[in-house]
């Protein structure tokens, strides 16, 4: 088996450190510092958040290789063998469709219209570029639109270049390109499974009940 691609949103995780850093420093405060009942609403309230924080954040990633995909998003773990695999879908989140019908979310490939705006402005550029320089090739030495697949002297290095993508968008197109490669392999064979996170979970669950009966309580 092949080593696995990892793909995580590094925002997602430097923000969700700074959330838990700051989440930690005043609940350990309040476990120091509080009186009477408020340093077990603190220990409730970091035993829900910290946790709940990490699941959305630090957590999600997506792991790839030659036989499988495996996403990890808050609350759960999918393998995805490559045969059981539909479709993919970019819109204002990144998908992946079974062919059972299932759809799961790509949690640590989050969509950015910012980035996708900016991407298209670039493209833009490039391409007002590269028009300009067909036009100076083309009355210099007649180097036309395909001269970059010749590997001749005269391709422009922004034609080779390819057309500029978020970052979003070329993971989901080196996971639809490794799909489309792999989907009919031996290896890629199998049934999607999911597993529900409970180290995740339960003390998500914990955490919110007891702070709802300290707060009840008190």
């Amino acid at each position: 088996m092949s080593k696995d691609r990892a793909y995580r949103s590094p925002a997602g995780i430097s923000g969700g450190v700074l959330v838990l850093a700051l989440a930690l420093w005043l609940g350990i405060d309040a476990l120091v510092t509080g009186e009477g009942d408020t340093r077990w609403k603190a220990l409730a309230a970091l035993v829900f958040l910290v946790p709940l924080v990490a699941a959305y954040t630090v957590r999600p990633a997506v792991f790839a290789n030659d036989d499988r995909m495996r996403v990890r998003n808050p609350f759960r773990v999918i393998v995805l063998p490559w045969a059981q695999v539909e479709s993919f879908r970019s819109a204002y989140s990144n998908e992946v469709f079974t062919e059972g019908g299932d759809k799961f979310q790509l949690w640590s490939v989050p969509v950015s219209l910012r980035g996708r705006k900016k991407a298209a402005r670039q493209e833009d550029r490039r391409l007002a570029g590269g028009t300009g320089g067909r036009r100076r090739g083309s009355v210099l030495g007649g180097v036309g639109q395909f001269g970059s697949r010749g590997g001749g002297a005269g391709a422009s290095a922004v034609e080779g270049e390819g057309p500029v993508r978020a970052e979003a968008d070329k993971v989901m197109d080196e996971l639809r390109e490794l799909w489309e490669a792999r989907k009919a392999a031996e290896g890629s064979q199998g049934g999607v499974t999911v597993r529900w996170a409970y180290e995740i979970v339960v003390p998500v669950v914990a955490g919110a009940v007891a702070l709802g009966v300290l707060f009840g309580v008190g």
